[in-house]
């Protein structure tokens, strides 16, 4: 096999394992074609061409292995698309009741399906399942219904580094719009937002709201006017009442 090849085909296994890989592990994949050495030489010459070309991997040495990583100084950016992937594998059903159990934690089932409009414990049963939320002891009250919160693996799986990195509801509804279907995530949000509106309303001067009224009751009874006047002395159009009027033109 040419020394081109060769190259190739390490670096294809480093590109398909999950974890480290060994020098006799490749050379044992590449059936007697290349010696460990030669296999060790091959590595360290990707990791030379990888770093002069400023390329979006490397080959790392690591556990007595190799791997084939993302370099360091990209990691923001695979981060932020790994969190959009991650966000797309969730249906929308299971986005919604993971918001309202990150922001209202700890809840129970029916208080989380009463804010959403819907039953909610079949979704939280798989997301206990994926582990991104977990139960958190009962609420004392008649029934003891259980209580749930999210998890480490939540704020993995978003890249937070604590809840207090949650973004605000109105980041939140612009984020998970596009993948919902409910007219919004946050009902009990949109109902203080129309409160607030009622109350700035109620709290205006009442001269104010008199005015309207009186314009509106003008409105209402506002009659119209009388055709104006034709142009002219005032004279009437047929003086003589013979139904004749003046010609313009000369009589014959």
């Amino acid at each position: 096999m040419r020394e081109q090849d060769l190259t190739g085909a390490v670096e294809a296994i480093l590109l398909v394992s999950a974890e480290p890989v060994a020098v006799q592990q490749i050379a044992d994949a590449l059936e007697g074609q290349a010696a460990p050495q030669q296999v060790l030489d091959i590595l360290e010459g990707l990791q030379t061409l990888y770093a002069r070309m400023s390329a979006g991997l490397e080959i790392r040495r690591v556990a007595e292995g190799f791997q084939l990583v993302t370099r360091p100084a990209h990691g923001a950016f695979v981060k932020n698309f790994l969190k959009a992937q991650n966000l797309r594998k969730l249906s929308p059903a299971a986005v919604e009741t993971l918001a309202i159990v990150a922001y209202k934690q700890p809840i129970t089932n029916a208080e989380a399906s009463a804010i959403r409009g819907t039953e909610c414990g079949q979704v939280l049963r798989n997301l206990l399942e994926k582990k991104l939320v977990r139960i958190a002891g009962r609420k004392n009250v008649v029934g003891k219904p259980l209580l749930y919160a999210t998890t480490r693996e939540f704020l993995v799986h978003f890249g937070l580094n604590s809840l207090d990195d949650l973004p605000s509801f109105r980041e939140l509804e612009e984020i998970f719009r596009e993948g919902t279907r409910q007219e919004s995530l946050f009902k009990e949000l949109e109902q203080e937002e129309r409160r607030r509106r009622e109350a700035a309303v109620e709290e205006a001067p009442s001269g104010a709201g008199e005015e309207a009224a009186l314009f509106e009751e003008a409105s209402e009874h506002e009659v119209e006017e009388p055709p104006e006047e034709p142009a002219g002395n005032g004279a009437p159009a047929d003086p003589d009442g013979t139904g004749l009027r003046e010609s313009s033109g000369r009589g014959g």
